[in-house]
């Protein structure tokens, strides 16, 4: 597609099918729109998109069980498109993996800036990997792979991250045993307009936990400080990639 970002629209609403089309597009994205969960699986099997935009109310498939799927694909971010309504659906959809989520009616400039934060979030984090000097951290029975949005244990298990999860990690990561507050952890989130930014951290805190904590609920390694934010519990070796 000419070197463009591509960008994935499924909604079985052919008009926002046709004004995400013209906006994406007028920011120089590629766009392929589907009206539903079937027919983006098959695009995705012959080429991946940059980000793929999926509303929850689709014809043939619940919404969330497509973004569930497609978040295990390292290879592009995922944005859920959800009523205004809906706050349970978008923090449900935050729980399953999405790195974002645009609520309707939108604004196209928030739009166009929410699918080019999710690109920038992954194209830094490949960009440090690549570069080496912090690749790839150490801490407990874990490594945690920046490049490859992948965490690793002693015993071979595998998890992966989203974006969105991989560069909150990455913070605590780099200042272990230190309080961090939300505010200072609102780098590596987007602005949030309609539910609130700190509801989004701990969703993706709460995903981490579920991953690398023997017993998430009551976790040693992201501690909850309350009145303050999150502290990472453990020494943490930074290696090249």
């Amino acid at each position: 597609m000419n070197g463009r970002k591509i960008v994935y629209v499924v909604d079985d609403d052919p008009d926002v099918r046709d004004l995400l089309r013209t906006v994406l597009g007028g920011f120089g994205y590629a766009v392929s729109v589907f009206g539903s969960g079937r027919a983006v699986r098959a695009a995705i099997r012959r080429e991946p998109p940059e980000v793929a935009i999926v509303d929850l109310g689709l014809p043939d498939m619940d919404g969330l069980t497509l973004v569930r799927e497609l978040w295990e694909d390292v290879r592009f971010g995922v944005i859920v498109l959800t009523g205004r309504g809906d706050v349970s659906d978008r923090v449900l959809g935050l729980e399953l993996g999405a790195d974002d989520y645009i609520v309707k009616p939108f604004e196209p400039r928030e739009l166009v800036a929410r699918v080019n934060t999710v690109i920038r979030r992954r194209e830094q984090l490949m960009a440090v990997s690549r570069n080496g000097a912090t690749g790839k951290a150490r801490f407990a029975e874990w490594t945690f792979d920046v490049g490859d949005l992948t965490l690793t244990a002693d015993d071979g298990r595998r998890e992966t991250l989203t974006a969105a999860e991989a560069a909150l990690l990455s913070m605590l990561l780099k200042a272990p045993r230190r309080v961090l507050s939300r505010e200072q952890l609102q780098s590596a989130e987007l602005d949030r307009g309609d539910l609130p930014f700190e509801r989004a951290v701990d969703v993706r805190i709460s995903r981490i936990r579920k991953k690398i904590e023997p017993d998430p609920r009551s976790p040693k390694l992201i501690r909850t400080v309350y009145g303050a934010g999150y502290l990472f519990a453990a020494d943490v070796t930074w290696v090249n990639g």
